[in-house]
C-alpha cells in the first residue's frame, strides 16, 4: 500500500475496528472482531465482521456530519469520506471497505 495513503487508512480502519468492538461487541472479552484483507488489481477490500446483534444505519446519507456537541455520529461520515465504497451486511454485523489507489485523488492527508 503506498505511503502517502497510511495516515488516512490507519484512521479509517480505526474507526471500524473501534466500533466493531465498542458497539458491535460491546467490549464483551469473549467476542471476537474478524478482518480480512483482500488486494485485487490495485483495489483494497477489508471486511470486518462482529459478533453483535448488528444494527441498521440511521440514515443513508454519506454527507451528514453531526454537530460538534454530538458524542457520537461521525464514524460513518469518516468511513464514507476516507473510502471509496462501504457496504454493510443486511445483518449489519459485516462492514466491507473498499479503497481504489487511482492516481487521480490525493489522500486526505498530506
Amino acid at each position: 500500500m503506498p505511503e502517502r495513503w497510511h495516515d488516512e487508512l490507519r484512521l479509517g480502519l480505526q474507526e471500524a475496528l473501534v466500533n466493531a468492538a465498542k458497539h458491535g461487541n460491546k467490549l464483551d472479552p469473549g467476542k471476537v472482531v474478524i478482518v480480512r484483507f483482500f488486494l485485487v488489481s490495485e483495489v483494497y477490500w477489508w471486511e470486518i465482521v462482529d459478533q453483535g446483534c448488528g444494527f441498521t444505519p440511521k440514515s443513508d446519507r454519506t454527507d451528514y456530519l453531526p454537530p460538534e456537541s454530538s458524542e457520537n455520529g461521525r464514524g460513518m461520515f469518516l468511513l464514507n469520506t476516507i473510502f471509496d465504497q462501504v457496504h454493510w451486511n443486511e445483518e449489519g454485523t459485516e462492514l466491507r471497505l473498499c479503497k481504489q489507489m487511482s492516481p487521480f485523488r490525493l489522500p486526505l492527508f498530506n
